[in-house]
């Protein structure tokens, strides 16, 4: 696929099937959006004519002619840049966005825009060298922090000194030469998780990030919902405590302030250094250092303190989420980010507030789950973002 995009409706909506769910034939594409078989045959025609699918064998015979099987031509690359708080994190996919190849490399946010977004596109160029790719459909940017989508910028990111209004479209789109978006990472990773995760078959739902920071993508309706300013879901800055430690963002008492990477990490050193947790002692004795993966892995060595510090930080997430539960009555919640590694007690503390504290009527048949996805949710999210833009008809 060359960057053509698709001419009417009828072809972006067979473009979206043969992406979604595979090859298929002539006949159940056809079926599939309604057309007649000359009119299907047509449109296929012309998207064969200009590369954006090819044919790969005949279909299983219905009667009469038999069809061909098509499929999104095999060209296709989407690619997905996912730059985290301390690492950079690329994929290449084809059409179907299946991953080909990725590449993962330490960062530090606090270098600023150029340094950074410098260090990605020379990742780019070597993932280019070393799969023969030469040119992109598309490219997905996930940044972690509030963006302006459709100006493709950051907005006031709490914690990445120079980033404010930085054009990281505008710098990627100019070095890839094809379309380029950007959007915070937790819609992303929502997206990853509506095309090929636990929640492909819910069209409201919410995907918490616990992690360095803390949010909420909010799917509606099989979309993100960004808002009006690109900033819906941002729920670490939500107030849990007016007497609490103060935030990054310069408030008080916020989820993230207790519960974030920075707050744990805090929490995990107090405990070591006053003898409170034996194991966290014994961890910063050896790396001279705590981060919050130490307290999970604390935890889930049956730590009581660092198991608290879990607990704790699960009640207060279920406390935030039990009132979205309320005004936005999701049909699934899927908690992903890199804390979800604490597993089943972050998640049983989680539910056991949600499901006490939201009405009947919204949690009767509401699962909350952790992510099967891990970290893939973000490179598959961030091409599907991308995709859906190319094979719309403009």
């Amino acid at each position: 696929m060359l960057g053509v995009w698709p001419e009417n409706p009828h072809q972006s909506q067979v473009l979206r099937l043969l992406r979604d769910n595979g090859p298929a034939s002539r006949a159940e594409l056809g079926d599939a959006v309604g057309l007649s078989r000359s009119k299907v045959a047509t449109e296929l025609d012309r998207l064969l004519e200009r590369g954006l699918i090819e044919t790969v064998g005949p279909a299983a015979s219905r009667g009469g002619r038999r069809s061909s099987i098509v499929r999104i031509a095999a060209a296709t690359r989407f690619l997905s840049v996912n730059i985290g708080a301390t690492t950079i994190d690329l994929a290449v996919t084809d059409g179907e966005l299946r991953v080909l190849s990725r590449v993962t490399e330490r960062t530090e946010l606090r270098l600023g825009p150029t340094a950074v977004i410098g260090q990605a596109l020379e990742l780019i160029n070597k993932v280019r060298a070393d799969s023969g790719t030469t040119r992109f459909t598309g490219a997905g940017i996930g940044i972690p922090g509030p963006v302006s989508f459709r100006e493709g910028v950051p907005v006031s990111p709490p914690f990445m000194p120079g980033w404010h209004r930085f054009p990281v479209r505008e710098m990627f789109s100019t070095e890839l030469g094809c379309p380029v978006l950007v959007d915070n990472d937790v819609n992303i990773m929502a997206l990853g998780e509506k095309h090929a995760g636990i929640a492909k078959s819910f069209d409201d739902f919410l995907f918490v990030k616990i992690g360095a920071g803390i949010g909420a993508g909010i799917v509606v309706g099989g979309a993100v919902y960004r808002g009006a300013n690109g900033c819906a879901g941002d729920i670490g800055h939500t107030a849990v405590d007016e007497e609490g430690p103060l935030c990054v963002c310069g408030n008080v008492g916020c989820l993230e302030a207790y519960f974030g990477g920075a707050a744990l990490t805090r929490d995990a050193l107090a405990a070591a250094r006053s003898g409170r947790s034996d194991h966290l002692a014994e961890q910063l004795d050896q790396a001279g250092t705590l981060t919050a993966v130490d307290v999970a892995h604390a935890a889930a060595a049956g730590d009581p303190v660092a198991i608290g510090l879990v607990r704790d930080g699960g009640r207060r997430v279920g406390q935030v989420l039990a009132s979205l539960v309320s005004f936005f009555n999701p049909g699934m919640i899927v908690i992903g980010g890199g804390l979800a590694g604490m597993g089943h007690a972050l998640l049983a503390e989680i539910r056991s507030v949600v499901y006490r504290s939201s009405l009947p009527l919204a949690t009767g048949d509401m699962p909350i789950v952790l992510s099967e996805m891990g970290d893939q949710a973000g490179l598959v999210g961030a091409t599907r973002m991308v995709s859906d833009h190319v094979l719309t008809t403009t």
